[in-house]
């Protein structure tokens, strides 16, 4: 294996060099070929790629208003464990518990030893600590999770967020994470305590991974389709998030193009990766590639300069100087605009060989390009612009301490010290429309889109792209007979073909597939239409996770925004109980400012006010989001929400179960596999749930199919789903709908053959399917309770979510209502709990009482 890349094809031809050439210099898009050519570029082609490189990066540098400025930053370097359970041919950093404890170390530094040089570093005005360690130690070396035990860490992350605490409070420095491969639920963990993260994806070529004698052979964290999971997690989870390859490690001139060709399309739909760095392979000893030959400038150069061409004008592109011998001209002159962390205190643990440049030195060989070396912290000026949701408001103050407001980049004379972080102790005060779900009736929402429309949602013409890609699904003609037949029968027994098959039905085969699926519910619920009078509470609608589905969600400063205080969300449980209500349901947007703790504030001021009532509160992101900011798992999280009087939780946030489809629908909504983790924990500790689907979007009757199945599979383990709630999507304020991706809701076709699946694919394990009356209307629930529906859901009393979205149905029913819906399918009513029990007489006499005539809704203002 070689140093410089191999292919097994001749090199390029002059005339294919120099249409590349030509391409590049007009500015015209290269493809996956054409960059392969211009990797090869040598000599005077080289040199003429490189102009066109560089002509780019300053026109980038002056749309960013600096001009003629190439940046770094000023760092410690914090090794904070050099185990790992990756075993890459190339690595010196990685090492094992034997050679640590001979060299009279740790198996991580501790808390003393990272604020020692974190102190050294801002006392020498350093403003960056680089945490870089290696991947799940603990999941290898018994020694590790031996020491993680005794110092009361759950994990490696664990103790990554407490020492990035430590670091902001006790010496000011931001902390920019490098902890290897992160899953979402990692990211969300991280995001609070963090300016930034990074990690090297290297190369997307798989073979380099899975052959015996591979440079990752044998390591789990460098499979390709890991590490660009991990980048497109951090663009959900708006991250800003550092990136890059390593060259010569023997990929080929196309592996290499298309790894390139990777980055951009994860920067392109997240606009998330702050910076590329672009390292080339040095040979280090006693490795089991320190024989390979190390990657030749010439490489490092041509690659810079095609990441140029290709990344943009707007993007950063990095190269190690201390990998470079010295040669910095050539590879500012290739389109280079930052040369990364370089610290006066710290090696480079990663290279140890090669000692950082001095920083005098740097600006003044810089200077000699006609470049000015300007600070910058760990986090780019683009980002540290932009604020929420880039930079979490807990780390925020942090970096606004050390910026400077005009650049963002890090302001010289900022003095680098400690200041508190810390989780906001009580739900932010109440402000904004918090009548919102009055006046959404009435007055209307203020606009069609949020301000921030453009930004929030990551790239709508990637997505544009992506659902073109997919193309429209298959419309299957198979038996419909012989389906209908298995699904009179015994539904249990349908095979996915055949639930295929009756989810495409129309006319008469639609017709009669309703009756089976009425007759299935009827055997197994009877014919009562049952209801439960509730109130939605949505204590705020503020929220940057970037649903593109959800019209409900809003920046703080946007006309329609709001957040209740607890005495308002504790006063319309009061209300509620007063007419009748046995159950509030609970939710909000994921708020910034939120406490990982408030959740159960507000179930616990709900509970003292009205002791009564249910609480049925909280979707999975709300778990999640909880669980990360209060540092608890999932499973104790929930258990404080039980005691605080959490009774049963919504199962929202489903959407689809289909990562395929949540990718397209939701910006930074947790995957499919966190949410089945939710509610199969919340099933455990005896907390019940709904299960819910939202259809008509992106979706095809596959997905469908899928998720009913998965919900099955989840009741058979758990029994914890008390119903199945059918969602169809509203799509006229949906910003996915707006941007021209999604179609304009499901048909009336659609919504009877989802219902009459449902009773069927899910039977006998969930036997209580409801209609959604908000976003169907009456004639349209009543519809479907003659396709297999045996429920109507609540009274709602507010209902926010889907009115902001265009649901044209108004906000509530009053109980004469829902009982009007029942008898116009022919059946008979009667009221339920929250878990389908019997009412106390005393509350059903309450809610006949009202009428419908409710009290003031109106919160009483503060």
């Amino acid at each position: 294996m070689d140093g410089t890349a191999v292919d097994a094809s001749t090199p390029p031809t002059a005339n294919a060099m120099r249409r590349a050439l030509r391409r590049a210099r007009d500015g015209v898009a290269l493809d996956v070929t054409e960059a392969a050519v211009l990797l090869q570029a040598r000599g005077e082609d080289l040199l003429d790629l490189c102009a066109g490189a560089a002509r780019v990066r300053d026109a980038g540098l002056e749309a960013a208003g600096r001009p003629g400025v190439i940046t770094y930053s000023k760092s410690v370097f914090v090794p904070l464990t050099r185990l790992c359970r990756d075993k890459c041919h190339y690595c010196t950093f990685a090492t094992v518990p034997g050679r640590l404890r001979r060299e009279g170390h740790g198996m991580y530094m501790s808390p003393d030893e990272v604020l020692e040089v974190a102190r050294r570093g801002a006392e020498l005005g350093c403003k960056e600590a680089l945490i870089t360690l290696g991947d799940k130690p603990e999941d290898r070396w018994p020694e590790a999770r031996e020491w993680l035990d005794a110092h009361g860490y759950d994990d490696t992350i664990a103790y990554v967020r407490a020492m990035s605490i430590r670091i902001l409070e006790e010496t000011g420095l931001l902390p920019h994470l490098n902890p290897g491969v992160l899953s979402w639920t990692d990211f969300q963990r991280l995001k609070p305590v963090s300016a930034s993260m990074g990690m090297m994806l290297e190369t997307t070529a798989t073979r380099l991974w899975s052959e015996p004698g591979g440079p990752h052979f044998g390591s789990p964290d460098k499979e390709p389709a890991v590490r660009l999971r991990v980048l497109e997690d951090a663009g959900r989870s708006s991250v800003p998030f550092t990136s890059g390859l390593l060259i010569g490690i023997g990929e080929t001139y196309r592996e290499r193009a298309e790894s390139l060709f990777a980055l951009r399309r994860v920067s392109r739909a997240y606009h998330g990766i702050q910076e590329l760095i672009l390292q080339n392979f040095r040979a280090k000893p006693d490795t089991a590639m320190g024989g390979m030959p190390d990657a030749e400038l010439d490489e490092l150069v041509a690659t810079v300069a095609v990441a140029r061409h290709l990344m943009g004008p707007a993007a950063c592109l990095q190269a190690p100087p201390n990998l470079v011998d010295g040669e910095y001209e050539r590879l500012i002159a290739a389109g280079v605009d930052d040369w990364g962390g370089v610290s006066p205190l710290t090696p480079d643990h990663v290279n140890p060989e090669r000692p950082w440049p001095q920083i005098e030195r740097l600006a003044e060989r810089s200077a000699a390009a006609g470049f000015e070396l300007r600070e910058r912290l760990a986090v780019y000026p683009e980002y540290v612009r932009r604020g929420e949701p880039w930079l979490d408001p807990r780390v925020l103050p942090h970096v606004r301490a050390l910026a400077d407001p005009a650049t963002g980049l890090a302001d010289p004379d900022a003095p680098v010290r400690g200041l508190p972080w810390q989780e906001p102790e009580d739900l932010p005060e109440s402000y904004g429309r918090t009548d919102l779900h009055a006046t959404i009736d009435t007055a209307g929402r203020t606009g069609d889109r949020r301000a921030d429309f453009e930004d929030v949602y990551g790239d709508w013409e990637v997505l544009r792209e992506q659902v073109l890609a997919e193309g429209a699904p298959e419309r299957l003609t198979g038996d419909l007979r012989e389906a209908l037949a298995v699904a009179a029968d015994d539904p249990v027994k349908l095979t996915d073909d055949q639930a295929l098959a009756l989810f495409h039905a129309d006319g008469p085969a639609l017709d009669a597939l309703c009756r089976i699926a009425d007759d299935v519910r009827r055997d197994a619920v009877g014919d009562d239409v049952t209801y439960c009078v509730t109130r939605n509470i949505n204590f705020t609608n503020v929220c940057y996770t970037g649903c593109r589905f959800c019209a409900f969600a809003q920046r703080r400063t946007d006309a329609d925004a709001y957040t209740l205080s607890l005495d308002q969300v504790a006063d319309r449980a009061a209300q509620a109980w007063e007419v009748g209500a046995t159950e509030v349901c609970m939710q909000g947007g994921i708020h910034p400012d939120l406490p990982g703790a408030a959740y159960f504030d507000i179930a616990r001021a709900v509970k003292e006010r009205v002791p009564g009532i249910h609480v049925h509160a909280f979707s999975p992101m709300e778990v999640v989001n909880g669980a990360t900011r209060t540092g608890l798992s999932i499973r104790d999280w929930l258990q404080r929400a039980k005691e605080s009087g959490l009774d049963t939780i919504p199962g929202t946030a489903a959407e689809i179960l289909d990562d395929e489809v949540r990718w397209v629908l939701t910006k930074g909504k947790l995957p499919a596999a966190t949410w089945v983790e939710v509610v199969t924990t919340a099933h455990e500790l005896g907390i019940r749930s709904s299960s819910t689907m939202m259809y008509g979007h992106v979706d095809t009757p596959k997905h469908w199919l899928g998720h009913l199945r998965l919900l099955a599979g989840i009741q058979q383990r758990t029994g914890g789903f008390t119903e199945f709630v059918t969602l169809p999507f509203i799509h006229t304020n949906a910003p996915v709908y707006l941007a021209g991706i999604a179609r304009p809701g499901p048909s009336a076709r659609d919504n009877r053959a989802v219902i009459a699946m449902a009773r069927l694919l899910l039977h006998p394990h969930i036997p209580n399917i409801q209609t959604s009356w908000v976003k169907l209307g009456a004639e349209g629930a009543a519809e479907m309770l003659r396709s297999g529906a045996n429920d109507l859901g609540g009274t709602l009393m507010e209902e926010t979510i889907s009115r902001m979205a265009g649901s044209a149905y108004g906000s509530y029913k009053s109980v004469r209502d829902l009982q009007a819906i029942a008898e116009a399918a022919g059946r008979p009513h009667r009221q339920r709990t929250t878990t389908y029990g019997e009412v106390p007489a005393e509350r059903r006499a309450a809610a006949l009482a009202s009428d419908g005539h409710l009290p003031e809704l109106l919160p009483v203002l503060d």
